[in-house]
């Protein structure tokens, strides 16, 4: 074949887009692990919060000074805003993962969208070589025909 080799005009841009999609796809796996954290964080602070109220309750049929009974109710509510904090602290976290799914979407199409442009533009290339090589199979042809015509 006498043409050249297939080069994509847009190659920059398209590594560019893959190196963007690498960047999301590492962005979601720590905003996935910060949200592992955050979850175990909520479960810790409930079971501390399970643990209070079950010493509460113990402790409401006991005999046991008020001062103990002010600073197990104290520990309670404290835990129970905890819990709080945490739930909120998930919430933050989910709605940071939902983002950062997004951005992967968005980054994935936009790759995809290149790598298809990418195979598009290569079948045209071979394309055209084809029809090039073509044309210049059947010169060949004619230029033989006629010396053998003459």
């Amino acid at each position: 074949m006498s043409g050249s080799s297939f080069r994509f005009r847009l190659e920059r841009v398209r590594a560019l887009r893959e190196r963007s999609e690498d960047q999301a796809k590492q962005a979601l796996a720590e905003a996935m692990q910060s949200h592992a954290v955050a979850s175990q964080a909520l479960d810790t602070a409930q079971a501390q919060v399970d643990s209070a109220r079950a010493a509460q309750l113990a402790a409401a049929g006991a005999l046991i000074a008020p001062a103990d009974l002010v600073a197990r109710q104290a520990f309670l509510e404290r835990s129970e805003r905890a819990v709080n904090a945490s739930r909120q602290d998930l919430h933050r976290h989910e709605q940071h993962l939902e983002q950062r799914r997004e951005e992967l979407s968005k980054a994935a199409q936009e790759h995809k969208a290149l790598e298809r442009l990418k195979e598009n533009r290569r079948v045209d290339h071979e394309r055209e070589l084809a029809r090039r090589e073509a044309l210049t199979l059947d010169e060949i042809a004619i230029t033989g025909y006629r010396r053998r015509a003459a």
